[in-house]
């Protein structure tokens, strides 16, 4: 069985069902088959090797899912792309992959012109709908290990990182989405982040189940709002959505009359923040652990386990078909409680790096995949982060983890979002650093903030410096961007930190 016969079996009981709807637009099961497999019978028509590559890149759509579906049909690997990415980092990915085809949309066009000769356009899918009709593109026999997706992360020399995951994974993660968060044909997903990202993951779940996904109009507050008052029972978004909901103007639980089940992650959230989330949405937050090299669900924890104040700063118990262990420097499991290194292992794992066999041999070994993620397992299997290792901030001879202090600074009533990382400093080997980013009429000192953070984990873990911006930077989904605030950081005199950019 292949993921995409998750759809195919859905198409048989469901058929006359709303698949997807958006603004003024809806396909059933039976006419969004019909487009895959007429997409996905031109794709093989346009290149007939089996498994080679296709890449993605468009802005949410319904002809986003059809493309990402017919990929998978036409027994493709699917290569998303961030539409919001440079015209430079789409040609190294495409140069690495060789594609034999890159479906775009308006957005997407303009970053693959050094690949024109490889474009499909989505104003040409009509076309392709008309010529195609009826018929079904030819199944290959395919493995468990066979790649069904490759995922690029990170990076900006040298050659691209593509996560290659594997059928099983996505198989795994299919079935673990559809049993721990129960979806049911009455569930309908709103689709509000990039499904390049880890929306992408969601769709065949929900598709297996019968379910609908609901493409947002746009990512303004309003428009998601209305997805919800429309029927919307779940979705998935990243903290900073969830936190531009909770900030707009008019906006209450009132507006989210069905939803059951609001899932966060791609960015942790501190747990003063997920509180303020429960009392504003309800006991509907939920989250999930994972990487694009063991995808999305290798942990999960669900609204009840999340309700339990010993849990907030979890991230779940392991999934279905996954192991998840503590491991120390020299590769032994610790016991619980004992801080490490997080390690997963298996069907959700990655194969391996697209041509990086020495960086797959680095990241898996003997079987675990060595997350880069410190943390430590309870007595109950609940498994807690503490940061990435290489972030750990080794400040007088102390480890500190800068999610501790982000916790800390997070919980001040004047703070909307906080970023802690350090800072190479003579004297301290490193200094604890924070980037600050208030709520909408609300303010506070250096100082205070200092005394703040010093009064709840002591002068260890107190930044030595806090600069105070009008927004953090942010990544296209809405992660913030470290790696910029720190090298801002090491820019800019200490002295002028707390200064620039002040609100």
């Amino acid at each position: 069985m292949q993921p995409i016969d998750f759809l195919y079996r859905a198409g048989q009981i469901h058929g006359d069902r709303i698949a997807i709807s958006a603004t003024e637009r809806q396909l059933t099961y039976t006419e969004l088959i019909a487009q895959v497999d007429a997409l996905a019978a031109a794709l093989q028509q346009k290149d007939p090797t089996p498994g080679s590559r296709v890449a993605l890149c468009a802005a949410n759509s319904v002809e986003h899912i059809v493309a990402m579906l017919a990929i998978m049909a036409a027994g493709k690997v699917w290569v998303p792309l961030n539409y919001r990415s440079t015209p430079s980092e789409i040609k190294r990915i495409l140069d690495a992959i060789e594609p034999g085809a890159v479906i775009v949309d308006d957005a997407g066009s303009a970053l693959v012109r050094e690949h024109d000769n490889l474009a499909l356009h989505f104003s040409c899918f009509p076309e392709l709908f008309a010529r195609f009709k009826g018929q079904a593109p030819v199944r290959h026999a395919r493995s468990r290990d066979d790649t069904q997706a490759i995922k690029f992360t990170g990076g900006t020399t040298g050659l691209p990182k593509g996560v290659m995951q594997p059928s099983r994974a996505w198989l795994a993660g299919i079935i673990n989405q559809i049993a721990g968060w129960q979806i049911a044909s009455d569930d309908q997903f709103v689709i509000c982040a990039p499904v390049s990202h880890g929306t992408g993951t969601y769709v065949l779940p929900l598709l297996a189940q019968g379910g609908r996904l609901v493409l947002c109009a746009s990512n303004s507050a309003h428009d998601i709002a209305r997805a919800f008052q429309n029927g919307g029972t779940m979705t998935f978004m990243p903290p900073t959505l969830i936190y531009k909901l909770m900030a707009e103007p008019g906006l209450d639980r009132s507006f989210f009359p069905r939803l059951r089940l609001l899932i966060y992650g791609g960015a942790g959230m501190p747990t003063e923040k997920i509180t303020k989330a429960q009392a504003f949405f309800g006991p509907v937050i939920a989250t999930t652990y994972g990487q694009t090299e063991a995808p999305q669900i290798a942990a999960r924890l669900g609204p009840d386990d999340l309700a339990q104040p010993a849990n907030l700063a979890s991230v779940g118990r392991a999934s279905w078909l996954t192991d998840i262990a503590i491991l120390s420097p020299e590769g032994m499991q610790l016991p619980p409680v004992e801080i490490g290194h997080v390690a997963i292992r298996g069907d959700l794992v990655m194969t391996g790096y697209w041509k990086l066999p020495e960086k797959t041999d680095e990241t898996i070994r003997d079987g675990w995949l060595l997350t880069g993620d410190a943390g430590y397992l309870d007595e109950r299997g609940f498994l807690f982060l503490k940061e990435r290792l290489r972030d750990v901030i080794i400040t007088g001879g102390f480890n500190v983890y800068p999610i501790d202090v982000e916790n800390a600074l997070s919980s001040h009533p004047a703070v909307h979002e906080a970023a802690v990382f350090g800072v190479k400093d003579d004297k301290w080997g490193e200094a604890v650093t924070a980037a600050i980013e208030f709520k909408s009429g609300r303010a506070a000192t250096e100082d205070e903030l200092k005394a703040f953070v010093r009064d709840k984990l002591g002068p260890v873990h107190t930044p030595k410096n806090i600069r105070i911006l009008r927004t953090l930077p942010r990544s296209p989904v809405g992660k913030v961007l470290k790696n910029v605030l720190k090298a801002e950081a090491v820019d800019r005199p200490e002295t002028s930190m707390s200064k620039e950019e002040s609100v």
